[in-house]
């Protein structure tokens, strides 16, 4: 029984609560949304929204859409600085309140990402999975997930990815619901927003224990 609800609601009902939760969101937050991407095309010389490819459901690529919160200067040899040097005083603002998170609703109505599920990640890191961190995968990614609310960038990437694969295995409704409530205590707290080393997360490498089982 307990199954058969796991997989009606994973199947079915999650596209329409994802639907339904991203309106009601869009409709409360859409002033917000306004003055944010106002402010931002005027400190990004016109450019409010950052765009990057990132892997879906299966790996399948999408384009995500966020808050541009970091300009694109880049040092003498064409590469972009580290994000700590990027990060503009606005962006910071954008990052610690969550509102970067904002666009992505857009990518929910989309059928891109789920409200609830492991975050979409780079695209350069899918050959460094092993086998059972891969399994993030056998579900559309989300705004926020069981990693986010556990820890989000102050915990390691290990970590990250067997939080995100127990939800895999026990996506249900409530679990959801749960994982939105503890969203929001963690965005009014703003814990979490960092990690110990980085403004954001450090570069994924791979797991050397698990060289010989990556995909």
């Amino acid at each position: 029984m307990r199954e058969n609800l796991y997989k009606l609601y994973k199947n079915r009902f999650k596209g329409i609560f994802d639907i339904v939760i991203s309106l009601i969101i869009l409709g409360l937050a859409l002033p917000f949304i306004s003055i944010v991407t106002f402010i931002l095309a005027v400190a990004n010389k016109g450019k409010p929204f950052f765009t990057q490819v990132r892997p879906g459901k299966k790996g399948k690529p999408f384009r995500i859409i966020k808050f541009k919160t970091m300009n694109d200067k880049k040092d003498p040899e064409g590469n972009l600085l580290p994000d700590a040097d990027r990060l503009t005083s606005i962006g910071a603002f954008v990052r610690k309140t969550s509102l970067d998170e904002l666009p992505q609703l857009i990518n929910v109505l989309r059928g891109d990402i789920s409200m609830v599920g492991p975050r979409p990640l780079l695209m350069e890191y899918l050959p460094l999975y092993s086998k059972e961190q891969a399994r993030r995968h056998e579900v559309k990614p989300g705004i926020t997930g069981w990693a986010q609310v556990n820890g989000r960038n102050a915990i390691s990437w290990n970590q990250k990815f067997e939080y995100d694969v127990w939800y895999v295995d026990n996506v249900s409704f409530l679990l959801d619901l749960k994982i939105l409530f503890r969203t929001i205590l963690k965005v009014v707290k703003r814990d979490d927003i960092s990690s110990a080393t980085s403004v954001t997360m450090e570069y994924f490498k791979g797991d050397e224990s698990n060289k010989n089982d990556r995909v």
